[in-house]
């Protein structure tokens, strides 16, 4: 007899025998039990996951003599026959090549006759979503209402091409992937059966490999036996499908983070020059760093191979977390980005020399928090006046600057017309969640339910050409608290926020809102996170007694006007020179 491989060998006969899916031939054998068959069924789920061989049990168990409600017995005529696959009532229909609507029409022609030898006439149609549109609709009558003696089984894999009015007229069971743990059951027994020597590792390879589909594993089984002579090893199933080691992955992790970027690159090159699939190894290095990921937070659990955790520990678990997360990110991304990549290699070794570049060290990170903090001292002690200045000393908010622009370097209290020339116009001006806090704290009801009416009026000004600006930039924003200084104003986007602030810190919103409000105030701008994140941690701290003092702010008047009136002044007393100027 021909040689006939190991999926066709080893393909259940009976529902012991099928691996997994243990709900679904359940309710098949309650069914049969209680005399509660439907009319059709429709089987759905991944390739490999038991569909058609479970429709056979279920048509053999259906037709089947004995007095056994719960499995075929295998030896009465009926059974015979339908192992022989001579059974006249049991009828395989190819839908990917009976997909139109005249062999439907044939089909239904049959339906009628009563069944030759068994009890029932059963028609197991597979890859059913291949079937036309026109060919499910003249098939959807007689699904409807069958003649007592048919029974319908539907199999598919893709179950969205399905129209839905078929789905509807049947009892679907949804297939899920095969566990790992009972593929590599199942195949222990075959590899015993076929007295074949393998290793562990490379059953556990093989059941990685193969995705949830019995099918799948024992296919891969039987090319990893036509492969080896001998043992199949685990680097022997590498090999076959362009694995690469867990070990291999490791060591180029621990180049990465050790910015060894030519032994990374160097590594990616090989790999891809021995035909490895690179899909197949960045799905593996992400699971390996994912894994590394929960031994980190449970050192003592059973969800990673004792092997893989030896290689963790080996070259992963020293190095720290953050980076191990921006590392997956990243990994997640460029996995995403094959699809249109042109080229995989090149993808994934940008993606990994961009991890690189956005590395730091603890001690860069420590190292850059106390620059930042010594700028944000040297912001803040610019922002104060000197004794001579008649405005009384104040602390002035902490503006943090985004990392690609160097903070400012002159006061904010100083001229708006020096600070035009003097200040950066890309800068973007964000501010951090303990200043918000320290000005909500400085805030009271009485001031916002002064303001809020009058800030809600805004809309008065839509006209007046001369606070256009202002009116564009707050039109979309709403107030969230008021002092005697200044508001809290709440935006929906951070670019909106940092707009606000930008225009606070070079024109000021002081003269515009001395006309909405009859006050002069600054404006501090917020987008919605930040403060929903806010308002979230001053209630704790308000709770917890924690709050921070609040923060004071000046109000530096404008020396635009008084310019002005000056150079009148000047100019009136050269043209009269006995010209005396009193003050109302």
């Amino acid at each position: 007899m021909a040689y006939q491989a190991l999926y066709r060998k080893y393909r259940p006969v009976t529902f012991d025998e099928v691996v997994g899916q243990q709900a679904i031939i359940q309710t098949l054998k309650n069914a049969v039990d209680q005399d509660r068959i439907a009319h059709a069924y429709l089987f759905c789920g991944p390739r490999g996951t038991g569909k058609t061989s479970i429709a056979k049990i279920f048509a053999r168990m259906l037709n089947c003599t004995s007095q056994q409600h719960d499995k075929p017995c295998g030896h009465c005529m009926n059974c015979q026959m339908a192992l022989n696959n001579s059974h006249p009532d049991i009828i395989e229909i190819d839908a990917a090549s009976n997909n139109g609507v005249d062999e439907v029409r044939r089909l239904i022609d049959r339906v009628k006759y009563a069944p030759m030898q068994g009890k029932y006439k059963i028609y197991i149609i597979d890859e059913v979503h291949m079937m036309t549109t026109g060919a499910f609709n003249a098939l959807l009558k007689t699904i409807e209402e069958p003649p007592a003696h048919v029974i319908f089984i539907f199999a598919t894999t893709e179950p969205n091409k399905v129209i839905s009015t078929i789905i509807s007229r049947c009892q679907r069971f949804d297939f899920t992937r095969v566990p790992d743990s009972e593929i590599e059951k199942r195949l222990n027994i075959v590899c015993k059966e076929e007295k074949i020597n393998i290793q562990p590792e490379a059953i556990s390879l093989i059941t990685s490999l193969c995705d949830g589909g019995m099918r799948d594993a024992l296919s891969i089984l039987d090319q990893s036996v036509a492969y080896c002579s001998s043992e199949i090893q685990a680097d022997d199933v590498r090999q076959i499908y362009g694995v690469v080691t867990i070990e291999d992955i490791a060591r180029i992790y621990k180049n990465l983070y050790n910015r060894n970027i030519e032994e990374v690159v160097i590594s990616l090159k090989n790999i891809n020059d021995k035909g490895m699939d690179l899909r197949r190894f960045t799905s593996d290095f992400i699971s390996l760093i994912k894994n590394s990921i929960i031994y980190d937070y449970s050192s003592e659990t059973t969800l990673i191979n004792p092997n893989i955790k030896k290689v963790l520990d080996q070259y992963i678990m020293s190095t720290s977390l953050p980076f191990r997360m921006n590392l997956l990110y990243e990994l997640m991304e460029t996995y995403n980005k094959f699809v249109y990549a042109s080229n995989i290699l090149d993808y994934l070794e940008a993606g990994l020399l961009k991890v690189i570049s956005d590395s730091y060290d603890e001690n860069n990170k420590e190292n850059d928090v106390k620059k930042k903090e010594n700028s944000a001292d040297r912001i803040r002690n610019s922002y104060e006046t000197t004794q001579e200045n008649p405005i009384k000393k104040v602390e002035t908010p902490h503006f943090k600057q985004e990392s690609n622009v160097k903070p400012p370097e002159k006061a904010y209290d100083v001229s708006r017309e020096t600070l035009n020339k003097e200040s950066d116009r890309d800068s973007k001006i964000i501010l951090d969640d303990e200043t918000i806090i320290r000005l909500l704290v400085g805030a009271n009801k009485k001031e916002k339910s002064e303001d809020i009416n009058k800030y809600e009026n805004r809309s008065e000004f839509d006209f007046n050409t001369k606070y256009m600006r202002e009116q564009s930039l707050l039109r979309q924003s709403t107030l969230v608290a008021s002092s005697e200084e200044y508001l809290i104003v709440s935006v929906k986007s951070e670019v909106e926020s940092k707009a606000i602030n930008e225009f606070q810190q070079t024109e000021g919103f002081e003269e515009y809102l001395e006309k909405l409000l009859g006050k002069t105030k600054k404006i501090f701008s917020i987008d919605t996170k930040q403060q929903n994140r806010v308002i979230t941690e001053f209630r704790e701290r308000m709770i917890n007694g924690t709050l921070p003092d609040p923060i004071k702010v000046k109000i530096v008047k404008n020396k635009t006007e008084e310019t002005e009136e000056e150079n009148e002044e000047i100019f009136l007393q050269k043209l009269f020179p006995d010209l005396e100027i009193k003050e109302d």
